[in-house]
Protein backbone atom coordinates (compact mmCIF):
# COMPACT_ATOMS: atom_id res chain seq x y z
CA UNK A 1 0.00 0.00 0.00
CA UNK A 2 2.67 2.23 0.69
CA UNK A 3 4.82 1.59 -2.11
CA UNK A 4 1.67 2.15 -4.32
CA UNK A 5 1.16 5.67 -2.55
CA UNK A 6 4.34 6.76 -3.65
CA UNK A 7 4.16 5.64 -7.28
CA UNK A 8 1.00 7.26 -7.44
CA UNK A 9 2.50 10.53 -5.91
CA UNK A 10 5.50 10.26 -8.16
CA UNK A 11 3.62 9.91 -10.86
CA UNK A 12 1.75 13.14 -10.38
CA UNK A 13 4.55 15.09 -9.70
CA UNK A 14 6.05 13.96 -13.19
CA UNK A 15 2.39 14.93 -14.52
CA UNK A 16 2.81 18.26 -13.02
CA UNK A 17 6.21 18.88 -13.97
CA UNK A 18 5.71 17.88 -17.68
CA UNK A 19 2.76 20.78 -17.90
CA UNK A 20 5.17 23.62 -16.54
CA UNK A 21 5.74 26.69 -18.54
CA UNK A 22 8.16 28.08 -16.00
CA UNK A 23 10.80 26.81 -13.94
CA UNK A 24 11.15 29.26 -11.10
CA UNK A 25 15.20 29.07 -9.30
CA UNK A 26 16.51 29.81 -5.67
CA UNK A 27 20.48 30.51 -6.30
CA UNK A 28 22.00 29.26 -3.23
CA UNK A 29 21.50 25.48 -2.49
CA UNK A 30 19.27 25.53 -5.47
CA UNK A 31 21.94 27.10 -8.63
CA UNK A 32 24.80 27.21 -6.83
CA UNK A 33 26.28 25.11 -4.52
CA UNK A 34 27.23 28.05 -1.90
CA UNK A 35 25.34 27.18 1.45
CA UNK A 36 28.98 25.53 2.92
CA UNK A 37 30.80 28.50 2.15
CA UNK A 38 28.07 30.71 3.88
CA UNK A 39 28.42 28.49 6.69
CA UNK A 40 32.04 29.24 7.18
CA UNK A 41 31.35 32.83 6.92
CA UNK A 42 28.54 32.79 9.37
CA UNK A 43 30.28 30.99 11.59
CA UNK A 44 33.22 33.22 12.02
CA UNK A 45 30.33 35.77 12.45
CA UNK A 46 28.24 34.32 15.08
CA UNK A 47 32.04 33.67 17.07
CA UNK A 48 32.62 36.89 16.94
CA UNK A 49 29.37 38.49 18.21
CA UNK A 50 27.47 35.31 19.50
CA UNK A 51 30.03 33.12 21.22
CA UNK A 52 27.43 32.26 23.83
CA UNK A 53 25.57 30.61 21.06
CA UNK A 54 27.55 27.68 19.39
CA UNK A 55 26.04 26.47 16.31
CA UNK A 56 24.11 29.54 15.01
CA UNK A 57 25.63 29.52 12.34
CA UNK A 58 23.26 26.53 11.15
CA UNK A 59 20.34 27.94 12.75
CA UNK A 60 20.21 30.68 10.46
CA UNK A 61 20.74 28.78 6.94
CA UNK A 62 18.12 29.87 4.79
CA UNK A 63 17.36 32.95 6.22
CA UNK A 64 17.86 36.17 4.13
CA UNK A 65 20.11 38.89 5.59
CA UNK A 66 16.99 41.33 7.40
CA UNK A 67 16.18 38.39 8.87
CA UNK A 68 19.34 37.61 10.05
CA UNK A 69 20.01 41.06 11.54
CA UNK A 70 16.55 42.02 12.85
CA UNK A 71 16.93 38.30 15.41
CA UNK A 72 20.54 37.78 15.94
CA UNK A 73 22.53 41.62 15.15
CA UNK A 74 19.70 44.43 16.21
CA UNK A 75 19.69 46.54 19.84
CA UNK A 76 23.68 46.84 21.08
CA UNK A 77 24.89 44.91 18.11
CA UNK A 78 22.86 47.01 15.38
CA UNK A 79 26.17 49.41 14.72
CA UNK A 80 28.20 46.12 14.02
CA UNK A 81 25.61 45.71 11.14
CA UNK A 82 27.74 47.39 8.62
CA UNK A 83 30.51 45.90 9.58
CA UNK A 84 29.01 42.24 8.89
CA UNK A 85 27.59 43.94 5.20
CA UNK A 86 31.03 45.15 4.68
CA UNK A 87 32.66 41.76 4.95
CA UNK A 88 29.59 39.59 3.32
CA UNK A 89 30.01 41.72 -0.19
CA UNK A 90 33.73 41.27 -0.29
CA UNK A 91 33.58 37.69 0.93
CA UNK A 92 30.53 36.94 -2.05
CA UNK A 93 32.85 38.72 -4.33
CA UNK A 94 35.52 35.99 -3.94
CA UNK A 95 33.21 33.04 -3.23
CA UNK A 96 33.20 29.94 -5.51
CA UNK A 97 30.57 29.77 -7.29
CA UNK A 98 29.67 26.14 -8.34
CA UNK A 99 26.59 24.52 -9.58
CA UNK A 100 24.68 21.88 -7.85
CA UNK A 101 25.36 18.86 -10.17
CA UNK A 102 23.44 18.58 -13.12
CA UNK A 103 21.91 22.03 -13.19
CA UNK A 104 23.19 23.35 -16.22
CA UNK A 105 22.16 20.50 -18.60
CA UNK A 106 18.49 20.53 -16.71
CA UNK A 107 17.73 24.55 -17.37
CA UNK A 108 19.14 23.72 -21.00
CA UNK A 109 16.89 20.68 -21.27
CA UNK A 110 13.82 23.36 -19.66
CA UNK A 111 14.73 25.82 -22.48
CA UNK A 112 14.83 23.67 -25.31
CA UNK A 113 11.28 21.81 -24.69
CA UNK A 114 10.11 26.03 -24.21
CA UNK A 115 10.00 26.06 -20.89
CA UNK A 116 10.64 29.49 -19.50
CA UNK A 117 13.41 30.23 -16.88
CA UNK A 118 14.23 32.32 -13.83
CA UNK A 119 15.94 33.06 -10.37
CA UNK A 120 14.18 34.19 -7.54
CA UNK A 121 16.63 35.48 -4.78
CA UNK A 122 16.91 37.17 -1.86
CA UNK A 123 20.50 38.23 -3.25
CA UNK A 124 21.14 41.72 -4.21
CA UNK A 125 22.44 43.10 -7.74
CA UNK A 126 26.15 43.68 -6.24
CA UNK A 127 26.35 40.14 -5.26
CA UNK A 128 24.86 38.85 -9.35
CA UNK A 129 27.63 40.97 -10.17
CA UNK A 130 30.07 38.48 -8.98
CA UNK A 131 28.07 36.04 -10.35
CA UNK A 132 28.22 37.23 -14.09
CA UNK A 133 31.96 37.51 -13.76
CA UNK A 134 32.51 34.03 -12.55
CA UNK A 135 29.93 32.98 -15.58
CA UNK A 136 29.47 34.81 -18.20
CA UNK A 137 26.45 32.48 -19.61
CA UNK A 138 24.47 32.35 -16.20
CA UNK A 139 22.12 35.30 -17.85
CA UNK A 140 21.74 33.10 -21.47
CA UNK A 141 20.22 30.01 -18.88
CA UNK A 142 17.05 32.09 -17.88
CA UNK A 143 14.54 34.76 -19.14
CA UNK A 144 14.28 36.83 -15.75
CA UNK A 145 16.52 37.26 -12.76
CA UNK A 146 14.55 38.85 -10.25
CA UNK A 147 16.93 39.97 -6.88
CA UNK A 148 16.36 41.34 -3.59
CA UNK A 149 15.42 44.70 -5.10
CA UNK A 150 12.56 43.49 -7.08
CA UNK A 151 10.63 42.44 -4.02
CA UNK A 152 8.63 44.42 -1.27
CA UNK A 153 8.75 41.35 0.60
CA UNK A 154 10.77 38.67 1.79
CA UNK A 155 10.92 34.74 1.66
CA UNK A 156 8.74 33.26 3.00
CA UNK A 157 6.39 36.00 1.67
CA UNK A 158 5.16 34.77 -1.89
CA UNK A 159 5.74 38.25 -3.54
CA UNK A 160 8.66 37.34 -4.98
CA UNK A 161 7.52 33.85 -6.67
CA UNK A 162 4.21 35.23 -7.62
CA UNK A 163 6.45 38.48 -9.36
CA UNK A 164 8.38 36.01 -11.35
CA UNK A 165 5.67 34.42 -12.80
CA UNK A 166 4.00 37.61 -13.84
CA UNK A 167 7.33 38.54 -15.73
CA UNK A 168 7.28 35.32 -17.66
CA UNK A 169 3.37 35.58 -18.09
CA UNK A 170 2.51 31.79 -16.39
CA UNK A 171 -0.12 31.02 -13.93
CA UNK A 172 0.71 30.00 -10.56
CA UNK A 173 -0.74 26.45 -12.06
CA UNK A 174 2.33 26.36 -14.63
CA UNK A 175 4.50 27.11 -12.10
CA UNK A 176 7.51 24.79 -10.55
CA UNK A 177 9.51 26.60 -7.79
CA UNK A 178 12.73 24.52 -6.78
CA UNK A 179 14.17 25.76 -3.02
CA UNK A 180 16.47 24.33 -0.23
CA UNK A 181 15.23 26.44 2.31
CA UNK A 182 12.48 26.43 4.95
CA UNK A 183 10.99 30.40 4.16
CA UNK A 184 11.77 29.69 -0.17
CA UNK A 185 9.87 26.20 0.65
CA UNK A 186 7.54 27.78 2.61
CA UNK A 187 7.10 30.69 -0.02
CA UNK A 188 6.54 28.51 -2.98
CA UNK A 189 4.17 26.64 -1.09
CA UNK A 190 1.99 30.08 -0.48
CA UNK A 191 3.11 31.27 -3.56
CA UNK A 192 0.01 28.05 -5.01
CA UNK A 193 3.45 26.54 -7.06
CA UNK A 194 4.74 23.12 -7.02
CA UNK A 195 7.68 22.94 -5.31
CA UNK A 196 10.59 20.38 -5.82
CA UNK A 197 13.36 20.71 -2.78
CA UNK A 198 16.62 20.03 -2.80
CA UNK A 199 18.63 18.72 -0.24
CA UNK A 200 21.66 20.60 -0.70
CA UNK A 201 21.49 22.67 2.55
CA UNK A 202 18.78 20.68 4.92
CA UNK A 203 18.35 17.04 5.25
CA UNK A 204 15.18 15.36 2.96
CA UNK A 205 13.79 14.43 5.63
CA UNK A 206 13.29 17.76 7.16
CA UNK A 207 12.29 19.45 4.57
CA UNK A 208 10.00 16.44 2.71
CA UNK A 209 6.91 17.91 4.43
CA UNK A 210 7.22 21.87 2.46
CA UNK A 211 7.43 20.78 -0.74
CA UNK A 212 5.86 18.12 -3.31
CA UNK A 213 8.86 16.33 -4.11
CA UNK A 214 12.41 15.78 -2.88
CA UNK A 215 16.03 15.89 -4.80
CA UNK A 216 19.28 15.79 -4.01
CA UNK A 217 20.78 17.42 -7.22
CA UNK A 218 19.83 17.11 -11.21
CA UNK A 219 21.63 14.56 -12.24
CA UNK A 220 19.04 11.90 -13.68
CA UNK A 221 16.37 13.78 -12.61
CA UNK A 222 14.98 13.99 -16.57
CA UNK A 223 11.09 15.02 -16.71
CA UNK A 224 10.75 14.52 -20.39
CA UNK A 225 11.60 11.01 -20.16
Amino acid sequence: MVLFSLIRNFAGAMEKMTEMKAALFDLDGVVFDTEPQYTVFWGEQCREFHPEHPGLEHEIKGQTLVQIYDAWFSGPLQDRQSLITERLDRFEQQMAYEYVPGFEAFVRQLRQRGVRTAVVTSSNRVKMEAVYQAHPEFRGLFDAILTSEDFSASKPDPDCYLKAARRLGASREECVVFEDSFNGLRSGRAAGMHVVGLATTNPADAIRPFCDEVIKNYINYGIFS
